[in-house]
């Protein structure tokens, strides 16, 4: 009999409150002790193979369907490869601060919904409290005006989206070689109305996530925490930017491993492992090899990679970030959520900065020049960083595509997350569902979009099995 068929096995499926379906499996011995603890993406998805050949300027609207949370990520990461396409190098001063207005109500609404609707009963009401409260029908109970606040901070950011792409899912508004229109004034002063109130919402999201992390640091600094690399696009000067930059990633201690790398190189740099139990990648810096070149992107990396941020409140709440780990990479899992307001903060600036851009109303919409058969586009999505790779034929059809997706670039990150969680939570102990919602926690802190990677359908239970080594079900909890 094999070691493994030796162990229990304890299944979470679905996790819970996160974008997309996943699952959760752990192997405990005769003594409780957790041997193994894996997060599995159960689905296939398909979209590599089914948009070859496809007309490629179908590529920013075909794309954005692997998503309803975040389809302006992919919409502008597959519009800025197709710009290559079509033999662009530079927008137009309309198309791409258009784009960028769109980006950031696009980070602006995603980073609310998490941070309200999704990890808040966590925060709010702990970690292993009752089920029937810790969600957000709860929140919104006991904290009616937290809850209106994510509502409508939310609502604004899908305003921005729909004024920039048309609607507020889905849009149209990124053409290969730049956009098809542009922000009118009726449109600009319904956006201007609400900007004094959402910055305002913003600092005092930023002042939640500081104060329950620092109140909780000692706790939360080893939950699910870990040293890693970090990877993101970062602008010339060193400063933060969600739409477009070269590459750069750091180890833990904030070391340089690669700078200001040219993105359409990536693949000189960057690899993808493939591992049976999963049919998400798992992708690696080359340079330091599968076992030590794993690395993390989103607002936690993004914080840790950047010299600066160029919006003076959000650049003020990233000094007073980094001074908890006295300007050396934060490498504390939860502190993804103090990052997460941050950069929401930094997209409520930019978008009030970019109301104020008499270029938004320009008429010169969009570029062309020679054409090209390879296109790469890359975007800070909010998740992290977002890589759309193709190649066109003659025909104008797509032979190529290959996307990595912020979530698979955090996915061995997050199974480090679950194994430790894992081990320090669950070990030795009879198992609640408080305590996997310990491990569900950390998954969450990544704020995963499993839709981008997987595609379900009809109602799915969570269910969690406890089996023994003989293979008997020893126990069996569904929550519908």
């Amino acid at each position: 009999m094999s070691t493994e068929k030796k162990l229990k096995r304890v299944i979470i499926e679905p996790v819970t409150r996160v974008e997309g379906h996943g699952k959760v499996s752990i192997l405990l011995d005769e003594k409780n002790e957790v041997k193994q603890a894996r997060l599995h993406i159960v689905e296939f998805r398909g979209f590599e193979r089914f948009v070859k050949g496809r007309p490629y300027w179908e590529m920013p609207v075909l794309t954005q369907r692997l998503c309803g949370i975040c389809p302006v990520s992919h919409h502008l990461a597959a519009a800025k490869a197709m710009d290559i396409i079509v033999g662009v190098d530079k927008l137009p001063p309309t198309a791409e601060k258009m784009r960028r207005l769109m980006h950031y109500g696009q980070v602006f609404q995603s980073h609310a919904l998490h941070f309200f609707h999704l990890c808040s009963p966590d925060l709010l009401f702990g970690f292993e409290a009752d089920p029937a409260i810790r969600n957000v029908i709860g929140v919104a109970k006991k904290f009616p005006e937290l809850a209106v606040q994510g509502v409508m901070m939310r609502k604004y950011g899908q305003e921005v989206i729909k004024m920039t792409a048309g609607k507020k899912i889905h849009g149209t508004g990124a053409v290969p070689g730049g956009i098809n229109k542009n922000l009118s004034l009726a449109e600009r002063d319904i956006l201007f109305k609400d900007v004094k109130q959402m910055m305002e919402w913003s600092l005092s999201a930023v002042k939640i996530a500081k104060d329950y992390t620092v109140e909780h640091l000692t706790e939360l600094a080893p939950f699910g925490s870990f040293d890693s690399n970090h990877l993101s696009l970062i602008r010339k000067d060193g400063a933060m930017d969600l739409y477009h930059g070269n590459l750069r990633a750091i180890d833990a201690q904030g070391d340089k491993i690669f700078d200001q790398v040219d993105y359409s190189d990536y693949r000189d740099y960057i690899a993808e492992e493939v591992r049976s139990w999963s049919y998400m990648k798992f992708p690696f810096i080359k340079q330091l090899g599968i076992d030590n070149g794993w690395y993390r992107v989103g607002p936690l990396a993004r914080l840790n990679t950047c010299d600066f941020i160029d919006t003076p409140e959000a650049e003020k709440a990233r000094k007073e970030f980094m001074a908890v780990t006295s300007g050396k990479p934060n490498n504390i899992t939860m502190a993804s959520h103090w990052a997460r307001m941050i950069e929401l903060l930094h997209s409520m600036e930019k978008i009030k900065e970019l109301l104020n851009d008499k270029d938004l109303q320009g008429k010169d919409l969009i570029a062309r020049g020679k054409r090209r058969e390879t296109g790469i586009g890359l975007i800070e999505a909010p998740r992290g960083t977002l890589f759309h790779h193709y190649k066109v034929n003659e025909n104008d059809q797509v032979e190529m595509a290959n996307l990595i997706v912020s979530t698979t670039n955090n996915n061995e990150a997050m199974n480090r997350a679950v194994q430790k969680v894992a081990k320090d939570k669950l070990s030795g102990k009879k198992i609640t569902e408080g305590l996997l919602n310990n491990i569900e926690i950390a998954i969450r802190a990544y704020d995963p979009c499993l839709s981008c990677a997987t595609h379900a359908m009809g109602r799915m239970p969570l269910v969690v099995e406890i089996i023994d080594h003989e293979g008997n079900l020893l126990d069996r909890k569904e929550k519908s």
